[in-house]
């Protein structure tokens, strides 16, 4: 009988947020994939737990993926961990995961610490609707690509970043995002954890004065839905009433359909458009 692959969640920083579940399964399983196995030997040992370890990352992920694989399909139990946190959220645990899959090997999931929502959950901002980014990418283009695709997120936004990059990245949101609500949080549930409730540019003064320290999760509100169509309005009025109503009678649409359309794309009520069109 095939084995299974548990993905275990790991403190994020407090070691009292390991679970009894997943110190049972970690000595239970018959090899740990760690993503550092020099980091997790403190954790195992911490808690006795004497599993033989083998290594797991961003680096041997898809080759090392298939010995697993292979272990498991002769029967072995296989835990995975990341450094800390959930196995597969912004880490190579997600390749695993699907290779698991497309070979037929069974995979479950142990629920614990979580570095995004965490911070979500102390942000203060919406919590209904969220988009995890993870760390902006390296690369100068694909990063402002993305930074421009999230100028008009309705949902709130949660991006990690190291301290080193925290000034460039808050520059860079406040200049392609332009001034919003956030909270900035460092050391997540160790001794000094903060959560600094601000926004992009009082948060810039601060840390551009101020050197921060330990990982930082940023917590980011969306834009405004009213605000999104406030904006659509305002580019309509860069063209006249006679050349919105023409966009949408070339369509092939009626005139009075075509009425209705730029009322709404102006935010103003049908009766509006008619009158100043009867002048």
């Amino acid at each position: 009988m095939a084995g299974t692959l548990y993905l275990v969640a790991t403190p994020i920083g407090n070691l009292e947020d390991m679970t009894f579940r997943a110190i049972r399964t970690l000595k239970e399983v018959d090899l740990i994939a760690a993503e550092d196995t020099r980091n997790s030997i403190k954790l195992l040992n911490h808690f006795e737990i004497h599993t033989p370890m083998t290594s797991y990352h961003e680096y041997n992920k898809i080759e090392k993926a298939y010995v697993l694989i292979e272990e498991m399909k002769k029967g072995k139990d296989i835990a995975l961990i990341t450094d800390a946190g959930t196995p597969g959220i912004s880490d190579p645990g997600e390749d695993l995961v699907r290779l698991c899959y497309e070979n037929g090997v069974k995979v479950t999931s142990l629920p614990g610490a979580c570095a995004c929502v965490t911070a979500l959950t102390l942000s203060g901002l919406s919590t209904r609707r969220f988009c995890f980014e993870a760390f902006l990418p390296s690369d100068k283009k694909e990063k402002q690509e993305v930074l421009e695709e999230l100028k008009d997120e309705t949902r709130t936004i949660i991006i990690y970043e190291a301290p080193h990059r925290l000034v460039r990245t808050l520059k860079e949101l406040l200049e392609t995002l332009g001034d919003r609500r956030m909270t900035v949080l460092r050391e997540l549930t160790k001794k000094h954890e903060t959560a600094f409730a601000t926004t992009f540019s009082r948060a810039l003064a601060f840390y551009q004065e101020q050197e921060p320290k330990g990982e930082c999760v940023l917590v980011i509100e969306g834009k405004s839905r009213q605000e999104l169509k406030e904006e659509a309005a305002a580019s309509w009025e860069e063209i006249s009433i006679e050349e919105h109503m023409e966009i949408y009678e070339k369509k092939g649409m009626s005139r009075k359909d075509a009425m209705k359309q730029v009322a709404k794309d102006r935010g103003v009520s049908k009766r509006d458009i008619y009158s100043y069109l009867m002048k």
